[in-house]
């Protein structure tokens, strides 16, 4: 059986509120799951301590019996100094689409062009 600490979302339409649990990765994202683990409220300050609440030892228990975060669990976890997770460089995903190029390229041309003329003349 693989298990995730993942969210399970609570709290109301446009008030979410998430319970960091530890699930089967088969079980769906709001249902069964083995222990809540701490809670996480996006509405809350960043700066806010109440913002994410874990309970360490428990986290600690799961990840030993081999449980594997989920991204978002991940960055609590190395917030709060439980689990190391890897800096991600993704440089391709900053750079413009294929279209952009293509009309910032059309747009260079054009001023070389008219630079062009205005030399000439």
């Amino acid at each position: 059986m693989s298990l995730k600490i993942r969210l399970a979302r609570g709290g109301s339409k446009k008030r979410p509120y998430y319970h960091i649990v530890v699930a089967d990765a088969r079980s769906p994202r709001d249902g069964r799951f083995l222990e809540k683990l701490g809670s996480w409220n996006p509405m809350l300050a960043k700066d806010d301590a109440k913002r994410v609440e874990l309970t360490a030892d428990r986290i600690q228990h799961w990840l030993d019996q081999g449980a594997q975060p989920t991204d978002r669990v991940l960055r609590f976890l190395a917030e709060a100094g439980i689990a190391k997770r890897d800096a991600r460089n993704n440089p391709e995903k900053a750079k413009p689409g294929k279209k952009a190029q293509e009309r910032a390229a059309e747009r260079a041309q054009k001023a070389a062009d008219t630079e062009a003329a205005a030399a000439e003349a």
